[in-house]
């Protein structure tokens, strides 16, 4: 996503090379096998959001309506990105704009009832998935973009030398998240717990750590006298969408973006909304969600308040929930909005 996509540029080509673990330097940190150089589509710098990930950080510094240079912002915060954290938010707020690095280890499995957008930035991840009762690896390259549905348990693995955007809503007062392991690659139980998702990355370490002292970890099965409780909703059947490339995408719906047409991402099925706008003008009606804006290609401006910020390339903005303004894009301009709005939750089975 860096900038119109060109050979040798990306991302990845910001920073410096780094020794890994096993010495090696000088191979291609942003691809966990070291292969040839996919580029994310589009412009320049990159900013954070909450994640899932134990030890994550929060920031709600960016609370102003200024834009950010998603790359800068990614350079900047790139040790943010390592372990023993491994991620950092942009923004913290009704929507959670965070960027996520690697690696990690993880056995255990996140469900919550809203959405997440994946976008891999560097390198490659595995998002590894119970589907309709079937442990699934799905493997998200570098460029590639998915959207993941409420309600399905799910792994993010991740690997050195990667960077991935990740976006998901506050909890409603009313939503359960749960962290649940599993025996071996079965659907049994092994292990969870529920809880109300107020920060996740703090909220997840106890839980982690109650796992690691668990009778249950010592044995590998469950413990009948401490029972799982009933799920607190259905797990969603649905199938998870196959991981798409961004540039490719782009690409193809070009011709519509000329013309000053906006093209929905993932349809009209989701709470989320992640629309790419082309040239045009708009008015933002006063919605109870936040709305992410990040320019792409070309320049826009956003008026609030009688204030106008100019966009360029790479620099994204975040519309606070309750906001009106304009957008007014210039032609050639390529951007992309993401919002999630739980009233656009699908009732469960």
């Amino acid at each position: 996503m860096w900038g119109v996509i060109e050979a040798g540029s990306g991302l990845g080509a910001l920073g410096s090379e780094t020794a890994d673990e096993s010495g090696e330097a000088g191979r291609d940190r942003r691809s966990p096998r070291g292969r040839g150089k996919l580029r994310p589509p589009l412009g320049p710098p990159l900013r954070p959001a909450p994640s899932s990930l134990p030890g994550s950080r929060g920031v709600r510094e960016l609370r102003t309506m200024e834009p950010v240079n998603v790359r800068t912002w990614v350079e900047e915060n790139r040790a943010a990105f390592l372990p023993p954290v491994g991620n950092k938010l942009m923004h913290q707020t009704q929507l959670n704009v965070m960027f996520v690095g690697g690696p990690n280890q993880r056995e255990d499995f996140h469900i919550e009832e809203g959405e997440e957008v994946f976008f891999q930035l560097e390198g490659d991840m595995v998002l590894r998935v119970v589907e309709d009762g079937h442990h699934r690896d799905i493997r998200i390259r570098e460029g590639e973009m998915l959207l993941l549905p409420a309600r399905i348990p799910h792994s993010p693995q991740r690997f050195a030398r990667t960077v991935g955007l990740v976006v998901e809503r506050q909890r409603l007062s009313t939503e359960t998240d749960g962290l649940r392991y599993y025996v071996g690659e079965s659907t049994d139980v092994l292990y969870e717990k529920w809880f109300h998702c107020e920060d996740l990355g703090k909220q997840l370490i106890p839980i982690i750590q109650a796992f690691l002292n668990s009778k249950q970890h010592r044995t590998g099965k469950p413990d009948p006298e401490e029972p799982c409780r009933d799920t607190p909703f259905p797990l969603n059947p649905r199938a998870v969408m196959a991981p798409f490339s961004f540039q490719s995408w782009l690409d193809a719906h070009r011709g519509a973006l000329k013309q000053g047409q906006t093209c929905n991402l993932f349809g009209n099925t989701f709470e989320t909304e992640a629309e790419v706008h082309g040239r045009g003008q708009s008015k933002g009606r006063k919605l109870n969600v936040d709305i992410w804006i990040w320019q792409l290609e070309g320049e826009s401006t956003v008026t609030v308040d009688g204030k106008t910020l100019k966009l360029s390339p790479q620099e994204s903005l975040l519309v606070p929930a309750q906001t009106l303004f304009d957008w007014a894009r210039a032609e050639g301009c390529i951007a992309l909005s993401v919002a999630q709005d739980p009233a656009r939750k699908r009732p469960y089975p």
